[in-house]
């Protein structure tokens, strides 16, 4: 065979090499499509009402289709977990980090949480309804729902301790049991709202949020620095994540 033959046969590899691509690309748009629909089950159902019998039903696919992308039940529930951790941080944290570090950062966190709060009153939220279901049930579901929790918690801590270091909290507050008190406002607000359905839920978590700044707060400069500002943002540099500082 004359050597001027080999690249025509060798030119065919790109094609192949394309057409693999197309597959995982489409394999990786089923498997996004497939969670979407599982984190809107879960929301409604909790991730232990999750199946892939039922998953399948919804999307119209062979439980064997679905099982293929995961492999598990078990592994499903944790992707749910992931995306919806990925979602969280997106809405909550990081438009946060536009806000200048000291309580306007502080205060978006909240205000942002109130926000996805006030959505999920209807849907649900995985967190609580997650730790309900697996808090006595070790095992790797649990492990990823908890890290996720931990994670959010670290990173309003640490906005606290910001707070602090800002001159915007009195010098003996404690930032520990200030991260303690917003989050069980936000689980109370849960409670009553979508469990009780208590009128002004919303307006009370508020006040509450008020009136921990007002016990923490350094007088003049909690007043001046507790509403987000929304002129001239402060930038966050890059992609930050709630567990790295930032």
């Amino acid at each position: 065979m004359p050597v001027t033959e080999l690249p025509a046969k060798a030119s065919r590899a790109p094609v192949v090499g394309s057409a693999v691509a197309k597959s995982q690309q489409k394999g990786q748009q089923t498997k996004a499509a497939i969670v979407d629909a599982a984190l809107g089950l879960a929301t409604q159902i909790g991730l232990e009402g999750l199946s892939i019998g039922a998953l399948a039903e919804v999307m119209r696919m062979s439980k064997s289709g679905v099982f293929a992308h995961f492999g598990s039940r078990e592994e499903l529930q944790i992707s749910v977990i992931r995306e919806y951790h990925v979602r969280f941080e997106e809405e909550v944290f990081f438009p946060a980090l536009q806000q200048p570090r000291g309580l306007p950062r502080l205060a978006a966190l909240f205000h942002n949480w109130m926000k996805r709060t006030s959505l999920e009153i209807d849907s649900g939220c995985l967190y609580i309804s997650g730790a309900v279901e697996f808090d006595d049930r070790p095992g790797p579901v649990r492990d990823a729902l908890a890290g996720s929790v931990r994670t959010w918690l670290a990173a309003m801590y640490r906005a606290v301790v910001q707070a602090k270091e800002a001159g915007h909290l009195r010098p003996d507050a404690d930032e520990h049991q200030m991260a303690f008190e917003i989050h069980g406002l936000i689980l109370a607000l849960h409670y009553e709202a979508r469990f009780l359905k208590t009128p002004g839920s919303m307006d009370r978590a508020n006040t509450g949020f008020a009136n921990i700044l007002a016990r923490y707060g350094d007088g003049a400069a909690t007043a001046a620095s507790s509403t987000p500002s929304s002129a001239s943002p402060k930038k966050a540099s890059g992609k930050a994540s709630p567990s790295k500082p930032v």
